[in-house]
């Protein structure tokens, strides 16, 4: 792993005091730094976590790449930094990305019709070019990516695997950003999304999609934007693995013991989807709670 690790250090330098400063002390271990592009003048970091033993020169497993919410302007790494040090567990290489977010005052600029989600996406879009682009430093197969995220984080991977536009023109064109498959934990649709076709998911959704397992809250009020979305999915074909949480809000699965069970139920997807194998190395909250698969 010593070339990936050269590139990561070249590229990423004095921010790791930052990713130090992020998380309290009770986080897992965090994952190797990166910057994976500079945007708006500012560099965009990706952190990975890679299996035990992993040995690039040997191993291609697939990888995951995962990205937080907080309404397309705020939010960091450590949503899923618990996720993705437990699925590197489980023998993915699995990442974390942030991305470029518009201040309110850029946002009030913006073109009528043309919306601040508009830029996460594009450098959604970019974190997975070079994700897939530096396959041989991570030691995966760029052929067996795996996205999501949480809520805005949700709209903004589907959204940069589905939308044929929004492309960064520094990005190798060569690497599309096709996914295998999809962990969605309440992701964010708005009906409002209809203004500005470029982050309608509505309108970018197309028959062949990738499976998805998709977390909701039965009292969670972005379900109205999820509903019409999977009605869609539903006419395309598409395999969605819907799962409701009884009573829960929006972002229930950031805390335990919800975090758990919802690990557990992605843990089980990715190895029906044949990325993983065996059972979850978590045991179920001796509470209770449990997940209600939707027919």
């Amino acid at each position: 792993m010593n070339r990936f690790l050269t590139l990561c250090t070249l590229l990423l330098a004095p921010l790791t005091e930052i990713f130090a400063a992020d998380a309290p002390a009770t986080d897992p271990p965090q994952g190797k730094a990166c910057v994976y592009k500079q945007s708006a003048g500012l560099p965009r970091q990706m952190e990975i976590y890679f299996p035990p033993n992993h040995d690039p020169a040997t191993a291609k497993v697939p990888g995951v790449i995962l990205f937080h919410g907080g309404g397309w302007s705020g939010g960091n790494l450590n949503q899923f930094r618990i996720a993705c040090h437990y699925l590197a567990g489980r023998g993915l290489v699995a990442a974390t990305a942030n991305y470029r977010m518009l201040s309110k005052v850029e946002a009030n600029q913006l073109p009528a019709g043309e919306t601040r989600k508009r830029v996460c996406i594009t450098d959604a879009k970019s974190a997975i070019r070079w994700f897939k682009q530096h396959a041989a430093e991570l030691g995966i197969d760029p052929q067996r990516i795996v996205t999501g995220g949480g809520s805005a984080g949700g709209h903004i991977a589907l959204l940069a695997t589905t939308n044929p536009g929004l492309d960064d023109p520094a990005d190798p064109q060569n690497i599309d950003t096709s996914v295998i498959a999809y962990l969605l934990f309440n992701p964010a649709f708005s009906p409002d999304d209809a203004k500005d076709d470029e982050v309608d998911a509505l309108r970018h959704l197309k028959p062949g999609l990738a499976p998805a397992i998709v977390f909701f809250g039965t009292e969670d009020g972005w379900k109205t934007g999820w509903d019409a979305v999977y009605e869609k999915l539903k006419r395309l074909g598409t395999t969605t693995d819907l799962q409701i949480a009884k009573g829960q809000r929006h972002g229930f699965f950031n805390r335990d013991p919800w975090q758990t069970v919802t690990l557990i139920a992605a843990d089980r997807f990715l190895v029906q989807q044949g990325l993983l194998a065996g059972n979850s190395t978590l045991e179920p909250p001796a509470s209770g709670e449990r997940l209600v698969p939707t027919p």
